[in-house]
């Protein structure tokens, strides 16, 4: 697909027709209405309803112009990345809601410091969700926990976490024996924590009689405070709970107690705006100050 006729039919949609669109580029009105009608030809499909002077976009030109401002963009990235080792333009990254909510906040703003021409987009998701984002080119890399394809993907650990029961503070001991917690609080099915919770039961087999879905840790957390059930998080985001004090942790046995969070990106291809996050998590390019209040320091 010609990029030239992409740029057009885009700027007549954001110009709102054919007389701005053609003065903005610099063309003559006919080249710029010869150019859509010669896209429109070669889809076979008309991309605007025509109110007299009016262009109203169709639904196929709505999903075109979705396509056509992420091809021109990348293609935008490409040149960059062609001529600039420096990092710039739109960064768009994934990660879990866990992370995204307690570990990234400290390495993004020391990337926003070093690096200002990269805008920052974060989109939140399972491991699942945002390795299809990955594979999709919908984002460019994304911190999710393992196991990860190793085919499709380059990747580093990123953070070591410590997954861990939490029920309230009158819930007896969780034992092997007995006394495990009959309603859980989860994420949807692809969370990684979820599945670990899954594991641990399927280890003694049992399962739990209810099970409950939240879409964000706090939600989580503070139903597990009023009694509601067990849930299974990351330590460290129990630091950020401002009634953490009132929870009970229960540690997992010891070959469950490491879930690793990895950056991972397009195999064979690093371009400039995830090399220099790598380099961050890597702590090449920040003081090693990295503490988690709730599990000591933290491994890189």
């Amino acid at each position: 697909m010609d990029l030239q006729e992409l740029r057009i039919f885009a700027t007549v949609v954001q110009e709102g027709g054919i007389t701005k669109a053609a003065k903005r580029l610099n063309r003559v009105q006919s080249n710029v209405t010869t150019r859509v009608r010669q896209l429109e030809d070669r889809l076979q499909t008309e991309l605007f309803h025509r109110r007299g002077k009016r262009l109203i976009l169709t639904p196929a030109g709505q999903t075109l112009l979705e396509y056509a401002e992420r091809l021109l963009a990348l293609a935008s990235e490409a040149e960059a990345a062609v001529q600039h080792d420096t990092p710039r333009g739109v960064f768009r990254l994934g990660a879990m809601e866990s992370t995204a909510a307690v570990r990234l906040p400290e390495p993004l703003s020391v990337y926003a410091k070093k690096h200002p021409d990269v805008v920052l987009e974060l989109k939140t998701g399972n491991p699942t969700q945002l390795s299809k984002a990955l594979m999709a080119g919908e984002i460019d890399a994304a911190l999710v926990a393992e196991p990860v394809a190793e085919a499709r993907f380059d990747w580093i650990v990123a953070f070591d976490e410590e997954p861990v029961i939490v029920t309230g503070q009158d819930h007896p001991p969780i034992s092997d024996s007995g006394d495990l917690p009959r309603t859980v609080i989860v994420f949807e099915h692809g969370c990684p924590h979820r599945r670990r919770l899954e594991e641990w039961y399927a280890e003694r087999r049992d399962l739990p009689q209810r099970t409950v879905e939240l879409g964000s840790y706090h939600a989580m957390l503070g139903c597990v405070l009023a009694g509601m059930g067990a849930a299974l998080v990351p330590r460290s985001v129990i630091s950020s709970f401002p009634e953490a004090h009132r929870l009970r942790i229960h540690r997992l046995p010891k070959h469950q107690q490491r879930l690793r969070t990895l950056l991972i990106w397009q195999k064979g291809a690093c371009p400039p705006k995830v090399a220099a996050l790598r380099r961050i998590l890597q702590g090449g390019d920040r003081p090693n100050t990295d503490q988690d209040p709730a599990n000591g320091p933290s491994h890189k």
